[in-house]
């Protein structure tokens, strides 16, 4: 009997003594879940902190990428300063390209002759006073001839006045004797005087046919400075005194000439800036000088007048132009917008940063806020002041962004 109690007790003991082992063991792994969930949430903290490091190191750094000097000219890059524009309202019209009329010469002959040589070409530059063709007829000979013998003349006629002067003043004669030499004399001169001022308009030195040496042709002389804008002769062609043979035009002071309509009038003044656009060639500014007072009807328009501030190209009478003219001239920077690159709702440019004798090109990507886009251009604000005054590329945005990115994926290799 008492040995089965024993033997119940020890079985009793074994019992708790394995369950209290379980609970333990149970205890303990809860304890190292719980302590295996901290560890991953630290990991992953030192993780996403390593990672927001990374990524506002990234945003912080330059990032620049190089080109070489032959791939900026294949591409056509330009490069310069950002460009102050008016990006406001502005009219559009249209007109051409004029010179004043005070600049523009028709050229025709004195005298009815015969063309014997011509002397210049169109488009040729010619000074006032240059020969542009030579003519010849026999009435040029005849003339000189008369102007000898008149001149002859006059001089037998002043000796008789003389003579009889002096006898008037002594009473030696009467003076009705005297008036008609006077009258012979002074009409003679006068004629005389004439036939001297008309051959000088032809280019003929009065002193050498009076020694009978007569000139056969005669020159025909530009009257102002410019270019020969056509030759209307042929060698031998006879022309006469009305015949437009050349016409000669100074271009120094070209202008344009703008219409505007009845609509716009009110808008435009005196000083306004203009943007002006010709086929195949470069944008020109220029500046309101005058306005006209006066309707043309067809179109129902006036002319308004401004000058280019600066001549670039081939600027000539009669191209067609078209005009935008800014009605307010507040300036802004701009840059044409191929000239920028958008990304991630960002807009960058790249500014040029080489260094020195080098041929290589670098460029740093900057970021920019844009405004206003008008004719081409978008209106820009740099961030940073300090870039005011430096070289930006003003074209191929995307191609050098593209290059910087294909840079970036290489370093990260």
């Amino acid at each position: 009997m008492k040995k089965n109690i024993k033997i119940c007790t020890l079985i009793l003991f074994l019992s708790v003594a394995v369950a209290c082992n379980k609970q333990n063991n149970h205890d303990e792994t809860i304890e190292n879940i719980h302590d295996g969930h901290k560890h991953d949430e630290n990991d992953e903290h030192d993780e996403n902190d390593e990672h927001d490091e990374n990524d506002e190191h990234d945003e912080n750094e330059e990032q620049i990428v190089s080109i070489t000097e032959s791939q900026a000219k294949a591409l056509g890059l330009k490069i310069d300063t950002l460009e102050m524009r008016s990006m406001s309202e502005y009219i559009e019209s249209n007109g051409q390209l004029e010179v004043p009329p005070q600049l523009v010469a028709s050229v025709t002959a004195y005298i009815g002759a015969n063309i014997s040589s011509i002397e210049v070409i169109e488009g040729d530059k010619v000074k006032k006073g240059e020969v542009l063709a030579y003519l010849s007829h026999p009435d040029l000979i005849q003339l000189q001839i008369d102007f000898i013998q008149k001149w002859n003349e006059l001089n037998y006629i002043e000796k008789d006045y003389q003579r009889q002067l002096k006898l008037y003043d002594e009473k030696i004669n009467s003076g009705k004797e005297f008036q008609k030499i006077e009258s012979e004399f002074l009409s003679l001169k006068g004629s005389v005087e004439g036939h001297k001022h008309k051959l000088k308009m032809f280019g003929i030195d009065v002193s050498r046919i009076l020694q009978n040496k007569l000139y056969n042709k005669i020159p025909i002389f530009s009257p102002i400075s410019g270019y020969v804008r056509f030759v209307n002769i042929k060698i031998g062609q006879f022309v006469q005194p009305s015949t437009e043979l050349f016409e000669i035009v100074n271009i120094d002071e070209i202008h344009a000439d703008l219409m505007v309509y009845e609509k716009d009038i009110n808008k435009i003044s005196i000083g306004q800036k203009i943007r002006l656009q010709l086929e195949s060639q470069k944008e020109l500014h220029a500046t309101i000088y005058s306005i006209g007072k006066a309707f043309e009807q067809n179109p129902k328009a006036i002319h308004v007048h401004a000058d280019i501030d600066k001549k670039e190209g081939i600027l000539l009478p009669g191209m067609y132009i078209r005009g935008q003219i800014m009605t307010n001239n507040n300036l802004t920077l701009s840059i044409p917008e191929n000239g920028v690159v958008k990304e991630n709702n960002k807009n960058y440019i790249f500014k040029l940063d080489s260094k020195e004798n080098t041929n290589t090109l670098e460029f740093e990507l900057v970021e920019v806020r844009i405004g206003k886009i008008n004719n081409g251009y978008i209106e820009v604000k740099l961030l940073n002041s300090l870039y005011l005054n430096n070289k930006f590329a003003l074209n191929n945005a995307y191609y050098l962004y593209a290059e910087l990115k294909k840079g970036e994926a290489e370093h990260s290799h």
